[in-house]
């Protein structure tokens, strides 16, 4: 084994500790959280490392760079990773997606769910995919708009009516949430935003009691822990696995 796959070993190790007593400092089972390794900008050499530490769960943000790295991994290991789309989708990406990965994090309008049902029905499959939820408010952030939901009650109205849409939409399964938290230096002033995200689940559990709205996709290198005790079911981790982006 390499120097670096050792270090990628030692990293989720890690991460993995970490994770597992923040669930318990919640009163969660450690194992209702699953670490994506976010392999974005590294290459298929850092995805085998990791997989042969037990890795299974990897995030790629563009869908160009999936479609070229998947199927590289794919003839180097006998044991196929699950692959998250965890990036915005253009629609004229949205093919390269279907392809190659497992999930769908980050759905954030209808137009890009109606083209991806329509190409999941053509090859016959149904794609998880999470709805990515903007309740920090940040101008910068991707997702529906939903800051301050808990105080408009036309916004979650209207909300409700897209998810509507989508949810009726065939070679689609809706699976829950996903949001990205501010950059913050103390990773407990991102508390809230995974508090109103948890939430928001619970309304449309409430209003859609038909879906499951099994996972909470947030909290990433700077913030895992503190969105794992406040209901995390995906996190979202890279450099504290991989080290820097090349």
């Amino acid at each position: 084994m390499s120097d670096y796959a050792v270090r990628v070993c030692q990293n989720l190790q890690t991460v993995r500790a970490r994770i597992a007593e923040a669930a318990l400092r919640a009163g969660r089972a450690p194992e209702t959280v699953r670490l994506v390794a976010v392999s974005k900008t590294h290459p298929a050499e850092a995805v085998l490392a990791a997989l042969s530490c037990g890795q299974r769960d990897f995030g790629e943000n563009r869908p160009e760079e999936g479609a070229q790295k998947i199927p590289e991994v794919a003839a180097l290991s006998a044991e196929r990773p699950i692959w998250h789309s965890i990036g915005p989708i253009q629609s004229r990406k949205a093919r390269m997606v279907i392809l190659h990965f497992d999930m769908v994090h980050a759905l954030d309008r209808v137009s890009i769910a109606e083209k991806l049902s329509r190409l999941a029905t053509e090859v016959g499959r149904e794609l998880p995919v999470l709805l990515e939820c903007n309740v920090s408010g940040e101008v910068s952030k991707y997702g529906y708009q939903l800051a301050g939901w808990e105080h408009a009650p036309d916004l979650l109205t209207a909300f409700f009516d897209q998810v509507r849409v989508v949810a009726a939409l065939p070679g689609l399964r809706l699976k829950g949430l996903m949001t990205m938290a501010p950059i913050v230096e103390d990773p407990d002033q991102a508390r809230p935003v995974f508090i109103s995200l948890r939430a928001l689940r619970d309304a449309l559990a409430e209003q859609f009691p038909q879906i499951t709205w099994q996972h909470l996709s947030m909290g990433m290198t700077d913030d895992f822990e503190v969105a794992v005790e406040e209901g995390a079911t995906l996190v979202r981790i890279g450099r504290a696995i991989f080290g820097a982006r090349e």
